[in-house]
């Protein structure tokens, strides 16, 4: 799997140095940075500009790429032994996934789990700055399902919809948590919702009907840990 960018490619080599199979440099460092590739002890492969531009499939590589290993997701039946969990259902983008991915990791979400038939990792952990590779993501078909196993084992299951309660007003002292978010187009199901125990939504000052789903999951998540 290709990555490619200065700030991932030095994140990855920083902590999931184990994950790399080559690196390529397609520029010029100066003496500090260069010195710095080299103390990971990796063999570096040169590449011109266009044959990095063909890697990185016309993508802003700035000179720096990773082929990494393929990401493992984490079984669904091993996740559900966490005790915060965030589930998105019909988010496709990849940025909105990678942004998700990066404010879950940075502010201790224990898993992520994805409805959908497949995931574009290299995107996502690309997107994420890398910081998918410290989560674990488990990627399912059936939301539903998900769901009613989920509340046998206890999870207070929130959604996250334009007319919920303000976030800003609740208190979560459930110890097992689900924070569900539905793509900006269509938010989520009234089947999901009722499968719920509370909806949670963010108060605006102005009349906009809803933010990037990024940025609204970065508010509901700090919220959530906080509170």
């Amino acid at each position: 799997m290709l990555v490619y960018g200065k700030q991932v490619f030095f994140y990855i080599l920083n902590n999931h140095k184990h994950l790399v199979n080559e690196l390529f440099l397609a520029k010029e460092c100066d003496k500090k940075t260069f010195a710095q590739i080299v103390n990971f002890g990796f063999k570096i492969n040169k590449l011109d500009f266009k044959t990095a531009q063909s890697y990185a499939r016309g993508g802003n590589h700035q000179g720096f790429l990773l082929d990494i290993k393929d990401y493992e997701f984490t079984h669904f039946n091993e996740i559900k032994k966490s005790e915060f969990l965030v589930m998105l259902c019909g988010i496709s983008d990849v940025g909105n996934i990678g942004a998700i991915a990066r404010t879950a990791y940075a502010l201790g979400v224990d898993g992520l789990v994805v409805v959908g038939e497949k995931l574009t990792m290299q995107g996502i952990v690309r997107t994420s700055s890398g910081a998918a590779l410290g989560l674990n993501i488990a990627l399912i078909k059936d939301a539903l399902s998900a769901l009613n196993e989920l509340k046998q084992l206890n999870f207070h299951i929130y959604a996250s919809d334009i007319n919920g309660q303000d976030i800003h007003k609740m208190h979560f002292g459930h110890k097992k948590k689900v924070l569900i978010l539905g793509s900006e187009g269509f938010g989520l199901s009234h089947k999901i919702i009722k499968q719920c125990d509370e909806c949670v939504g963010i108060k605006m000052s102005h009349n906009f009907d809803s933010l990037n789903v990024s940025a609204a999951f970065a508010i509901l998540c700090d919220r959530i840990r906080n509170a």
